[in-house]
């Protein structure tokens, strides 16, 4: 029998009109702004509307090291909703949205799969309620307003050496990296070197993620940092006059969306800030509506738990004053098969033979990095719990050494099968999260607020990543000694390196030791409260594969969307 594809399951799922599913969960129709049959916007106003609620348990879904076979995170932060469900427990959902770059990019949707998905799966994939080209537009119209000073007179002395905002595009585009803008004649504009970021990279989506109000929103768009003055003073968005239209752009695009998934859990669907440079976690809003409007509530934080869990924890926390109950940690067999450095795997081709083959002994080698990110998690005093998300191709031997481990760690673990069987597959898992739930909570921040810059940097290279410390350049240390004597010194820091290995290095895989992190920038994000140190080269615009997704995406002769996955 030929297992479906996630289209034709996302296509034959029964789905419950978003009334009714909202209905579910405490949030009354008045609330909802239809978009369609298959989405909805929710008013801020059902925060207040929810406050008198029970708090749901928050639950965060993190990982190893992600590699490029993908370990599913979303699939076991959907089918864990609905395992929540099958107990006749209210669970809800909170994810990012997607960015259609990676759509028709290299790795597809983001809706989940199997039968532990969003549904309808195209219109998550594809638009949804415009929020992604709200952002884009919002962060464009800043930067025309920046060239449109510069060539009306530069009343504010903005430096044009010195300008930091680039221009957004929701596609993957490697010639816009780099270009010269204001070609032509001297109508045309003031030339200038600059370029392109895709639109998830923007601090305005990682502003829309991280405010709490519209009126926080506003504020947090005046504070957006868009080059430096002849002085090396920084000028804003507030000082261009640009913030108020900004804000009025994203007027919609910060009510989060309601849809539901595949067995009618609902799910909030709202931002998709890049993991690399921003903290890749869905928005503060959505959460705030959610944890009085279930009895669980599951949302995923991007890449490893060193990266999206910990600024989980230490920014979004931070920000929004929840706290996390348990934190589900996605394992999987061909993950830490690859954590075991024997194998080389490239994203888009087939996996080594040798590499399907039988060998749990493969899987304890690649364990190291499993159990460095269990301590990630106990570090800020948060209960773990490991889920074996299952593939067809793995040894029942080798799913039993992820359990081992596991018991060696004392953590809870279970194999779940969300991918095939959907919420009934991961009923085990949620029985271990609700067991974890059950535990007091310690929930502790990684650094206090008044820590220098560099010091956060250095706790967070030493006891998250298993660095010897920290190596800054001469014009890091620069730039950190100005973020403190202009007040960004009481930010949090999120430290952009390469997702693939606890290291910045992407070649070296489990848990590396022996390393020092190199601190070579420093750059503030301001308005969205945070600071981030580069340590690597970081891609901010991805490039397209030689085969990427968008080849295969194509409308049928009944107007259906094909290829999408």
């Amino acid at each position: 029998m030929v297992f479906p594809s996630d289209l034709e399951i996302s296509r034959s799922a029964v789905l419950q009109p978003l009334t009714e599913v909202a209905a579910g969960v405490g949030i009354d129709e008045q609330l909802l702004e239809p978009y369609g049959r298959t989405a909805a916007k929710v008013s801020l106003d059902a925060i207040d509307h929810l406050a008198d609620r029970p708090r749901a348990k928050y639950v965060v879904v993190t990982a190893i090291t992600p590699t490029p076979l993908g370990e599913g995170k979303t699939t076991t932060t959907v089918g864990l909703g609905q395992a929540f469900g099958q107990l006749s427990l209210p669970g809800m959902v909170a994810v990012r949205q997607p960015s259609m770059g990676p759509t028709f990019g290299i790795k597809g949707g983001a809706a989940g799969g199997g039968y532990a998905q969003v549904a309808p799966m195209e219109a998550l994939n594809l638009h949804l309620t415009g929020d992604m080209h709200a952002v884009t537009a919002a962060h464009n119209l800043l930067a025309a307003m920046v060239d449109n000073h510069l060539h009306k007179g530069n009343a504010l002395g903005l430096d044009p050496h010195a300008v930091s905002w680039r221009r957004v595009i929701d596609v993957n585009d490697r010639d816009l990296r780099q270009i010269v803008s204001g070609l032509g004649g001297r109508a045309d504009g003031s030339p200038r070197q600059t370029g392109f970021d895709i639109t998830a990279a923007s601090e305005v989506m990682a502003i829309l993620a991280l405010c709490t109000s519209l009126q926080d929103l506003r504020a947090r768009l005046g504070r957006i940092v868009v080059g430096y003055d002849y002085d090396g003073q920084p000028v804003t968005a507030e000082m261009l006059r640009a913030a108020g239209a900004m804000c009025v752009i994203l007027r919609d695009a910060i009510k989060p969306n309601l849809m539901q998934t595949v067995e009618q859990t609902p799910v909030l669907v709202h931002c998709g800030p890049f993991g690399n440079i921003a903290h890749g976690n869905s928005s503060i809003v959505a959460d705030r509506i959610g944890i009085r409007a279930a009895d669980y509530l599951v949302t995923e934080a991007g890449f490893g738990a060193d990266m999206g869990a910990e600024r989980f924890f230490n920014i979004k926390c931070r920000a929004s004053g929840l706290t996390p109950d348990a934190a589900v940690v996605v394992a999987t067999v061909r993950g830490l098969k690859a954590h075991s450095g024997k194998y080389t795997v490239v994203a888009g081709r087939p996996l080594p033979e040798a590499m399907l083959e039988e060998s749990p002994d493969d899987v304890r080698a690649g364990a190291e990095n499993l159990r460095r990110q269990i301590a990630n998690v106990r570090r800020h005093g948060v209960t773990p719990v490991v889920a074996v998300n299952a593939f067809p191709t793995d040894h029942d031997s080798e799913q039993r050494a992820i359990l081992h481990v596991a018991a060696e760690e004392g953590v809870r673990a279970a194999v779940s099968t969300h991918f095939t069987e959907g919420g009934k597959g991961a009923i085990e898992l949620a029985e271990a999260v609700i067991d974890a739930c059950d535990e007091p909570s310690g929930f502790d921040l990684l650094y206090p607020d008044e820590l220098p810059l560099v010091d956060k940097i250095d706790t967070v290279a030493r006891q998250i990543y298993g660095a010897d410390g920290i190596d800054v350049s001469p014009t890091a240390a620069r730039q950190l000694e100005t973020y403190e004597r202009n007040g960004f010194g009481s930010l949090p820091v999120c430290i952009a390196k390469t997702h693939l290995s606890l290291s910045a290095d992407p070649a070296l895989k489990g848990a590396p030791s022996g390393w020092r992190l190199p601190v070579r920038e420093v750059r503030a994000s301001a308005g969205a409260g945070f600071v981030y140190p580069i340590c690597g080269e970081m891609r901010t615009m991805p490039g397209l594969s030689s085969s990427p997704a968008a080849e295969r995406i194509d409308i049928d002769a009944n107007g259906e969307v094909v290829g999408l996955s």
